[in-house]
């Protein structure tokens, strides 16, 4: 049964994601009853994920801030501020921000993906490991607990 949930901005769990920016996990599977997972990404120019595809959720992101390129399957587009990309499961894609900085709204339904990103990431209300950093084994084998298949490299 779902039942209605809220989490202030510093109830939500921080994690260090790819190239040094962070995911904030705003509801997960827990609080939604598995139904879906809202994240939102903080991240730098550059910050590119692997090209990839999930197999059990469908993914909407919102630029709040900022630019992008984006890759879905083989065609490649700008994202401008403000667009919004509905991605559904088994479909590859990937994205490279190319403003100084961006602020990525993320959804997916259903909810789990997080498990994810809190498998490879770091939370940040632990101290940092000396040499952390988010490899292709780590983010690979958390790739793979959770549905997602990598394509290939980031573009």
């Amino acid at each position: 049964m779902s039942i209605p949930y809220l989490a202030q901005p510093d109830q939500q769990q921080k994690l260090e994601w790819l190239d040094g920016g962070t995911f904030a996990v705003l509801l997960d599977s827990a609080a939604t009853d598995g139904q879906l997972t809202v994240g939102r990404f903080d991240v730098s120019k550059g910050e590119a994920p692997p090209f990839h595809m999930h197999t059990r959720e469908d993914e909407i992101f919102l630029l709040i801030k900022g630019t992008a390129l984006l890759w879905v399957g083989d065609e490649e587009r700008e994202l401008s501020e403000g667009g919004i990309v509905f991605l559904p499961r088994n479909i590859p894609h990937g994205y490279r921000i190319t403003s100084d900085t961006a602020d990525l709204l993320m959804i997916a339904t259903p909810g789990g993906i997080e498990g994810m990103f809190r498998q490879a990431g770091r939370d940040l209300s632990t101290p940092r490991p000396p040499g952390f950093e988010i490899g292709k084994e780590a983010l690979g084998a958390a790739a793979d607990a959770y549905g997602q298949v990598v394509v290939g490299p980031p573009r």
